[in-house]
């Protein structure tokens, strides 16, 4: 993978990183590489609320101009729309400004193919290759410049389609956190044309307070807000609003591995799991394991990241999954994650019995995490002492748990998970292994 795209798109503190001159670079590097592989239709831009977004999509649209493309501009859209508007309008690509659940100075720029999935690397490397470059790529002149237009009102066909996706909601009370980020007008009005009662949350397009204390970050003040509400559900989206995490009517977290449990046992009742398989992560609860394995459902696991998710997806032509996080991915919905489509799909399940209910499916083992700092990542993996702490910790847990070790991908750290149903025995694992890995590093 390139230097400049990561796995999310290009991410970094806004005008010190992201500077309007690599939007520009950005917009004129991609837009040459998707003309030349002939793409001459429109490019969809979108973005979320962040204060310098209308920055970065003025200096990108001018960047696609000058290639001779013309940009579409969206306004304040959930990424999931951008996704699937440019594969239902037949779009060139699409492009969002987002730096999704990060702090409001960072932001991030995440191109999609014209069928609404993320570019393939290959791509990917070949417009990061122009702009390190700095090529001297083409500037039509005259009526071949490419025109910058506003394009708001197409976004009401993603709207539709969420509607499409759900059934009448009779009335529930829905508490909707909208992160004053890209949800906030958009998820109200879907859920209130399926019958709910909506209460907003943090539902204005407030770039300052993005991911502030609120949205799926911080379900604190969205639980607060429920009390109110007696017998409401709450929906928390994060600033792009392509994931969403729940609280249900007695206040339990209902995460991404909750919806992950109960959709999966309501498809493959229903015989529309294919391969009766799901794809989740590494770090996806070892309950969701065991409720999958009780409902006769098969758990594939990848590395952290949509992005092996969504491969691992494509390979096995399996049609849901996703993160704890809440990102939650339906290939018959959408090309990626979306919040939207995952309330509207939960809260219609929910329409006849309690979230609760639903929830109470699977049950979450305790689980640690820790991290040991290290100046060489790799050295642990060598340490016989390492090695048969592991060894010993997967022994104790004797199948009703497990214990990942692993490199972060960012960090010069070492991280440790270990699950099991006994918190006391897992803290007691987890911690023997850190020790050890801290020896390793010293020694």
């Amino acid at each position: 993978m390139n230097s400049l795209f990561g796995t999310d798109g290009v991410r970094g503190v806004a005008n010190e990183f992201l500077t309007p001159e690599l939007a520009f670079s950005l917009g004129r590097a991609g837009g040459h590489v998707l003309s030349v592989h002939g793409a001459h239709r429109p490019v969809l831009v979108g973005r979320d609320t962040r204060c310098s977004g209308p920055m970065l999509e003025a200096a990108l649209c001018a960047g696609l101009s000058s290639i001779g493309l013309v940009a579409w501009k969206l306004g304040i859209v959930p990424t999931p729309a951008v996704a699937f508007l440019t594969r239902h309008l037949n779009a060139a690509a699409g492009i969002m400004i987002s730096a999704s659940h990060n702090p409001i100075q960072d932001n991030g720029i995440k191109f999609f193919a014209a069928d609404g999935g993320k570019l393939d690397d290959a791509l990917e490397d070949e417009i990061a290759a122009k702009v390190a470059a700095h090529e001297s790529l083409p500037r039509p002149a005259g009526a071949a410049v490419g025109e910058i237009l506003e394009r708001r009102r197409v976004v009401r066909s993603y709207e539709h389609h969420c509607v499409a996706l759900g059934r009448p909601l009779g009335g529930k009370t829905v508490v909707v956190d909208g992160a004053y980020g890209s949800a906030y007008d958009i998820a109200p009005r879907v859920l209130q044309a399926l019958g709910a009662k909506v209460v907003p949350l943090h539902c204005k397009p407030d770039g300052r307070r993005i991911n502030v204390n609120c949205g799926s970050t911080d379900l604190s003040t969205l639980r607060a807000a429920m009390a109110a509400y007696p017998g409401s559900v709450g929906v928390a989206f994060d600033g792009d609003a392509d994931r969403a995490l729940f609280v249900d009517e007695r206040g339990g977290d209902v995460s991404g591995d909750h919806v992950l449990a109960i959709w999966a046992k309501e498809l493959a009742a229903k015989g529309q799991l294919p391969e009766n398989t799901i794809v989740a992560t590494v770090m996806s609860n070892f309950g969701l394991e065991r409720a999958l394995k009780d409902a006769g459902v098969k758990l594939l696991r990848t590395a952290v990241g949509d992005r092996y998710v969504l491969d691992a997806m494509h390979r096995g032509g399996y049609r849901i999954g996703g993160e704890q996080s809440g990102h939650i991915i339906d290939l018959e919905a959408n090309s990626t994650g979306d919040g939207i489509a995952t309330a509207v799909k939960l809260l219609s399940l929910a329409a006849d019995t309690t979230l609760h209910q639903l929830a109470s499916g699977m049950r979450v083992y305790p689980q640690v995490l820790l991290n040991v700092r290290v100046a060489d990542k790799r050295r642990f993996e060598d340490d016989p002492r390492v090695k048969a702490a592991i060894e010993s910790a997967g022994n104790a847990l004797k199948g009703t748990g497990r214990i990942l070790v692993r490199p972060s991908g960012t960090e010069p750290l070492i991280r440790i998970m270990v699950e099991g149903p006994d918190r006391a025995q897992v803290e007691r694992l987890a911690k023997s292994v850190a020790e050890q890995v801290a020896a390793s590093e010293s020694a």
